[in-house]
């Protein structure tokens, strides 16, 4: 009786060609050439888009991925690599060749620590990581060396403390460490300063009447409580408005 063939071990999952890939190049609208495979059901790193490695972004999120191979170090010009909602372990090294890239979506996968390279700090114009919905239960140290990142998603992981490296980030504008088991209070030493999720500062004449006129009135009320606080304390933004929360709500007539 013939034996039966092995069954293989490799994922299954769509096959990607190149012809295909090439239908899924897109153009942004500012002019930079983007790579979509999102939601295609792909298991394994297609090779054939090697062959379209000059591309600015690539999109492989949504889909089955194990593994990323070390050629991805081939796209030399990345700027957003998005390989959210996959099945990913580790990261590889190789990660941190691409020296061009701003944001990297890692977030939905199941990386644990030791699945995250310290090669992750070599990305120096990195602004943007979603490290989100993981299993991490530390980052990597070299993270601090991100001097340009801006925000950081860590949220639905296991960190039982705030990273210590987030403290010598000098542009970090926003952490998401939602839904982490840090013990109450400890997520509230990133620094001193007790900051607001957005601050915008804009002149006068980008502003809408509407909007123009909410801000004069908080603003009013703002000088009225700090006349009556200690002169050191108070700063003064010549030609500029600070919206409040008020006018964030119609901040997409005038933004």
């Amino acid at each position: 009786m013939a034996k039966g063939k092995k069954q293989s071990k490799e994922p299954k999952g769509r096959k990607i060609t190149l012809k295909m890939a090439k239908l899924a190049l897109k153009l942004t609208v500012d002019g930079k050439r983007r790579l979509d495979l999102s939601n295609m059901e792909i298991a394994s790193f297609p090779k054939c888009i090697l062959k379209l490695c000059d591309v600015d972004e690539l999109d492989l999120s949504r889909n089955m991925l194990k593994k990323i191979p070390d050629s991805i170090d081939k796209f030399v010009n990345l700027r957003s690599l998005d390989l959210h909602s996959n099945q990913l372990d580790h990261v590889p090294e190789a990660i941190g060749h691409l020296q061009n890239l701003y944001s990297l979506n890692l977030c939905n996968n199941l990386l644990s620590s030791i699945g995250l390279p310290n090669e992750i700090g070599l990305l120096q114009k990195l602004r943007s990581l979603n490290l989100g919905m993981n299993l991490l239960e530390s980052i990597p140290s070299s993270i601090a060396a991100l001097k340009e990142l801006r925000h950081l998603g860590l949220f639905n992981n296991r960190l039982t403390r705030v990273p210590e490296c987030l403290r010598n980030l000098p542009h970090l504008e926003s952490v998401n460490l939602k839904c982490n088991p840090i013990p109450s209070g400890d997520d509230k030493g990133i620094d001193p300063i007790q900051r607001v999720e957005c601050l915008y500062l804009v002149r006068e004449s980008c502003l809408c009447t509407s909007c123009l006129k909410k801000v004069k009135d908080a603003r009013q009320k703002l000088d009225s409580r700090l006349s009556r606080a200690p002169a050191h304390g108070r700063s003064i933004f010549a030609g500029l408005i600070t919206p409040n929360s008020v006018a964030q709500e119609d901040q997409a007539t005038w933004r």
